[in-house]
């Protein structure tokens, strides 16, 4: 009976706002990849995906209330004064990898779209239902561990964070196809994901050096502050609608003088 009390009713509206401001990059990656996979079965994986990844996420939560100082203890530790020094974690570990996947996974897809096959082509490289909702649980479960720390932070209460867990995963369910949806008919702005996602990589591996206290060439890693994320999106948003705006701006003047041209052509032609 003491769930339901006005604290744990606020602290879980609390826990489902910061779950769903972590969760925009989770969320962002989930349909991306999720383009990877047969057309009619990307939204299946997207659910699927997330289904899964729901309850890791509740078994997870459960390991780290429980084994939470297992995850800070040191396994890795290099200390060359003045060149590397680093202390690695599991945690640390774990947030590092995923950085890496991430602007990989980033990475190749920008290239791809820069190369010069045929657009159809390139659609139909799709991976395998079972592959690209593994690699979704995977990730997922790597975004996880900020938001679960940050829960954990607020409350000691297990039943208030994995009832905001599963509602923040609904959540990502419902919006994973209208993100979806957005990226399909607006084309032009899946660079722009994947730009914000090779970000995303960067602030995860800042995250991870942070978290691994190290230090290159004496200097400290220091992490990557969500402000500073959300003002990069911000204006990178804003530069891409501001150069849409341009192009489109361009493409209106030259079809005009195109026009003028060839009315001046047929006119010439007339008085010939």
């Amino acid at each position: 009976m003491d769930l339901f009390t006005l604290d744990n009713l606020v602290t879980l509206l609390l826990l489902i706002l910061l779950q769903a401001v972590l969760g925009f990059d989770n969320l962002l990656y989930i349909s991306l990849e999720s383009k990877r996979a047969p057309e009619h079965q990307q939204q299946q994986v997207r659910k699927l995906g997330i289904g899964i990844a729901i309850g890791l996420r509740l078994i997870l939560l459960f390991v780290l209330v429980n084994l939470v100082e297992k995850f800070q203890t040191s396994v890795w530790a290099v200390k060359i004064e003045g060149i590397l020094e680093f202390d690695f974690n599991f945690h640390a570990i774990i947030v590092l990898l995923g950085g890496i996947f991430i602007i990989y996974t980033a990475t190749k897809e920008i290239l791809h779209m820069m190369t010069l096959e045929e657009h159809g082509a390139h659609e139909n490289k799709s991976s395998s239902a079972f592959k690209v909702i593994t690699w979704i649980v995977i990730m997922n479960l790597v975004f996880s561990f900020d938001s679960i720390l940050s829960a954990m932070a607020l409350t000691k209460v297990f039943a208030v964070m994995a009832c905001a867990i599963v509602i923040s995963g609904i959540m990502m369910i419902v919006l994973a196809d209208r993100v979806s949806d957005f990226l399909q008919k607006n084309r032009m702005y899946e660079v722009l994901g994947l730009f914000i996602l090779f970000v995303v990589g960067i602030m995860l591996i800042s995250e991870g050096g942070h978290l691994a206290h190290m230090k290159i060439l004496g200097t400290q890693v220091e992490q990557m502050t969500k402000a500073t994320f959300y003002f990069v999106i911000v204006v990178m948003a804003l530069s891409d609608v501001v150069q849409s705006r341009y192009q489109r701006k361009i493409m209106r003047e030259r079809e005009r003088i195109a026009e003028q041209l060839a009315a001046s052509e047929a006119t010439s032609k007339v008085a010939s």
